[in-house]
């Protein structure tokens, strides 16, 4: 791609629905565009309005300020070579120019349940609106009047895939005052309704397709890779030296508010967004979760060089730092209409909401960050849809059902049920959930689905059904687990430990408020639950691998020891309550450290293992491949660092937050946290630019940056 910068940004709405692009403008990806509205939050996501393209015309000539690859691999045209300035705070900010001219784009995507909403979700009336919209402003100086026209390019196709001509695919547009409303009819199927609104200009239908958009970061991913694009007409506009214009995509049939539209609706929208974050993050007050007395500020801008290594000028403050973790914390939470209530998208640009990723970023992004409400939300969510035992690994649309394929997302919901508990002495909501813990206990001792079951001779939690993959390393290949886990798996027997632990505190706290039969039941349940976890944590000990200094990842269904050496340990040492001794937990994070830890979070493999593939490359098949056979992954730092504190009190971490934080703040997806890294160095970002559970884990462990 030569010297394009092609590092990306993105813009959420709280519903589902996003913009995104590069900073040089050219679009990469089918995720890429400027409104993908989730037409059933936060699902639905179609692409509508992919660009506008610009040209500025002047006295001695027009000059072209898009920048488009296309499927020959010419760039055409390229407006990236004017472009003289990227911003990415408060919003993305885009400056072109030359000696004598200058035109600047701003981008913005308001909160989509309305400024008198708050962001906990669970006061919105049923009747409360949802809007999905971006706004669009432009800014000339110059020494002359200019003309610039905005040619408008759309689609009307799932976020997943990409548009193609056919002659059955037609768009209706029907022309209003300053608004164009605009509805994709394919052979009888009406597609998303949605109109556009201008503050000033003309607007001149000139229907015509644009074909063959190249999609590079598609290519290299081994998936389809063109797109056409329809453009209806272009908007025309006169623009005096300081002039503005603002334009309104949104979702529906049209605008007869009569609501005029103008800069000053573009600059309300992002204070009223800065208010909302500053209400729910209480900036400007002092909090002990780390916040100061910070206002929310903008960085210089980004520099334009993406060949260069990342800058290596000093970091901002770190209580700037933490501000803008905060902010990217806030992307990941989002309304779920078909439950009514909070959800948590688990990263962008693919990935919906997932039950595991949801409750292992829930105390990063909800209770460190004091909101409390959220994460009680989505712990009783989660709660009401226990069946048969377990916790749903994903929620569906209206009129479907969870999907229950995981063994963790239970256990995982008693660990972060109990750390949500510990921030707030919240007993009543533990009376009311304490009747699942009671039923998945149950479920668990009697055998549930996938075989999933306490083994009677050890205690310890197994599952064995074919062809599933049940842990967090889910990946599966043309039917077969890449990395299958079946029977007992370290983590999710140091989980059920942690469970029982948490279940006898719960059934303890629960007598003493209880009357005085009741008040027995639940002691004697306490003390069933305190002699099951001593079994457990003796059974643990299984896993211990003497040789390696490690412990075992897998003990399997015939009782042989897996001895791949996996970040699992990690997460085995790293949770509430813990079942190995100090000795070995040393021994473990010192191998860990050793060879799992990079500057960016844990390899899933060590280097030296015949299964060890360093490089997250190629095809669906390849990546599904690599994915967790030494891909690094982000948001096992948190689990590392809980495991050092636990058991290297006395030294320090051996763990540099520089270059995560400048990953952070200037690569990949500029302000947020990849999913996945290269297991080699230099550790290329790859996988979701934006993941819930990465942001999540730092932000857990960096509000102790910000206090030192």
């Amino acid at each position: 791609m030569g010297d394009l910068d092609i590092r990306e940004w993105l813009l959420t709405n709280g519903l589902g629905s996003f913009a995104s692009g590069t900073v040089s403008d050219i679009r990469t990806r089918s995720y890429h565009g400027w409104l993908f509205a989730a037409t059933n939050p936060p699902s639905g996501r179609t692409l509508l309005m992919s660009h506008l393209e610009a040209s500025l015309e002047l006295a001695d000539g027009v000059i072209a300020l898009g920048t488009n690859f296309w499927a020959s691999g010419q760039i055409q045209p390229q407006g990236y070579k004017l472009l003289r300035a990227f911003e990415i705070n408060p919003v993305p900010q885009w400056i072109w120019g030359e000696q004598d001219w200058q035109l600047s784009r701003e981008i913005f995507m308001p909160y989509g349940l309305g400024a008198k909403v708050e962001a906990d979700f669970l006061k919105v009336p049923d009747q409360t609106p949802f809007s999905h919209r971006v706004l669009i402003k432009y800014c000339y100086q110059g020494k002359d009047a200019a003309v610039l026209k905005l040619r408008l390019l759309i689609g009307d196709r799932d976020f997943h895939h990409q548009q193609k001509y056919s002659s059955q695919l037609e768009f209706w547009e029907l022309v209003k005052k300053e608004q164009l409303c605009l509805q994709a009819n394919n052979a009888g199927e009406l597609g998303t309704p949605w109109h556009l609104r201008w503050s000033k200009g003309s607007y001149e239908s000139s229907g015509m397709w644009y074909w063959n958009y190249g999609l590079s970061e598609e290519t290299r991913r081994g998936l389809a890779d063109k797109e056409d694009l329809y453009s209806p007409g272009y908007l025309s506009v006169v623009l005096e030296p300081g002039d503005t214009m603002t334009v309104e995509a949104k979702l529906g049939v049209g605008d007869d508010t009569n609501i005029a539209l103008d800069c000053e609706t573009f600059n309300r929208e992002v204070l009223a967004e800065e208010k909302r974050l500053s209400q729910i993050f209480a900036w400007g007050e002092k909090k002990d979760s780390g916040a100061s007395n910070i206002k929310f500020s903008s960085s210089p801008p980004i520099s334009l060089s993406p060949h260069l290594p990342i800058s290596s000028s000093p970091l901002p403050e770190k209580s700037v730092i933490w501000q803008k973790l905060l902010k990217a914390s806030d992307q990941f939470i989002v309304y779920r209409a078909s439950i009514a209530g909070p959800t948590t998208i688990a990263g962008y640009h693919w990935f919906n909401d997932w039950g595991r990723d949801t409750l292992i970023a829930l105390p990063g992004l909800t209770i460190v960050t004091g909101r409390f409400e959220i994460a009680k939300g989505l712990l009783r969510t989660f709660g009401h849809y226990c069946r048969q035992g377990l916790i749903p690994n994903a929620f569906p649309d209206i009129g479907g059902e969870p999907f229950y394929n995981s063994i963790d997302a239970t256990l995982w919901w008693i660990e972060t049920l109990g750390i949500y508990l510990e921030a707030t002495q919240d007993w009543e909501f533990l009376a009311e959930q304490y009747p699942i813990v009671r039923d998945i206990y149950k479920a668990f001792i009697r055998s549930t689905i996938y075989d999933i079951h306490v083994d009677s001779t050890d205690n310890l939690l197994s599952w064995d059904a074919p062809g599933v993959a049940l842990t967090w390393m889910d990946a599966v290949v043309e039917g077969v687990p890449v990395t299958p886990r079946r029977g007992k798996p370290v983590e999710i027997n140091a989980l059920w430990y942690s469970a029982l632990c948490w279940a006898s505190r719960w059934a303890e706290i629960l007598s003493e408020q209880a009357n005085d039969r009741e008040g027995v039941i639940l002691a004697k349940q306490a003390q069933r639950y305190t002699q099951q976890a001593q079994q457990v944590k003796k059974s643990l000990q299984k896993f211990w691998n003497p040789k390696a200094g490690y412990l075992y990842d897998t003990i399997e269904p015939d009782d042989r020891r897996n001895s791949q050496i996996r970040p699992n340990a990690v997460i085995a040492l790293s949770l509430s309550h813990c079942g190995f001794s100090a000795q070995k937990g040393y021994q473990v994070l010192e191998r860990a450290a050793k060879t799992l830890l990079t500057p960016y979070g844990l390899r899933s493999l060590e280097p030296n293992d015949p299964e060890y593939t360093g490089k997250y490359i190629g095809d669906s098949v390849s990546r599904d491949r690599a994915y967790h056979q030494g891909t690094v992954w982000s948001w096992l730092i948190g689990p590392f660092i809980r495991a050092w504190q636990r058991f290297h009190k006395n030294e320090a971490l051996p763990f540099d937050w520089e270059p995560l934080m400048r990953h952070f703040l200037s690569d990949a997806c500029i302000g947020s946290i990849s999913e996945i890294f290269d297991g080699d160095q230099p550790h290329a970002p790859k996988g979701a630019v934006a993941q819930a559970w990465s942001v999540a884990e730092v932000i857990r462990h960096y509000q102790d940056e910000v206090k030192s």
